[in-house]
């Protein structure tokens, strides 16, 4: 009997869940992007497989639909890899959850997320997951909390240690060179 109870729930909060990310259609469809039922199914079957993995629980709807919408506006993302786009970022969001021993709250994890995949990794999911968030994800477990008075914008530039594009050194020698 408790069993059935189990699936039954279990098959109202898919239910929930699906009308939720459907709902997000609305907004990113005017980005391009729309999810299908049966690609938000298999995203929630993504979710619940990277919580396994991770040996996370969650209450709730979780966060896929924040992901949609913190990510929706992104100039990396098209509807060809959306999906797949989601589900890794689903997955790097509890591995890095775990890798933070859950310092971060979910919202700063996100928006730090969100900023490093648009400024410093230029949509390279890779990139965002073995340098960033690892060097980041150290740097919270030793005990920086630097995200908390910056709002969590611009703190990596304090663990990045690869060279960067400046502009207004570029600028220079564009001068330099046109005015020869």
């Amino acid at each position: 009997m408790e069993e059935g109870l189990f699936e039954l729930i279990q098959a109202g909060k898919r239910k929930g869940e699906l009308a939720v990310l459907q709902e997000c259609n609305s907004k990113t469809e005017r980005f391009g992007l729309t999810l299908s039922g049966e690609a938000a199914a298999r995203l929630i079957a993504c979710r619940n497989e990277s919580l396994k993995k991770y040996e996370r629980i969650e209450f709730g709807n979780g966060i896929l639909d924040r992901l949609v919408f913190i990510f929706c506006d992104s100039q990396y993302i098209e509807q060809d890899s959306y999906e797949e786009t989601l589900a890794r970022l689903q997955d790097i969001f509890y591995e890095f959850k775990n890798k933070t021993n859950d310092k971060l709250t979910d919202d700063e994890l996100l928006t730090f997320m969100r900023e490093q995949y648009e400024q410093v990794c230029f949509g390279d999911l890779e990139y965002l997951e073995t340098t960033c968030l690892e060097r980041y994800a150290a740097a919270v477990r030793s005990g920086y909390a630097g995200y908390r008075s910056s709002g969590e914008y611009g703190d990596y530039e304090d663990f990045d240690e690869e060279m960067r594009w400046d502009k207004e050194l570029y600028l220079e020698a564009l001068r330099e060179l046109c005015w020869r």
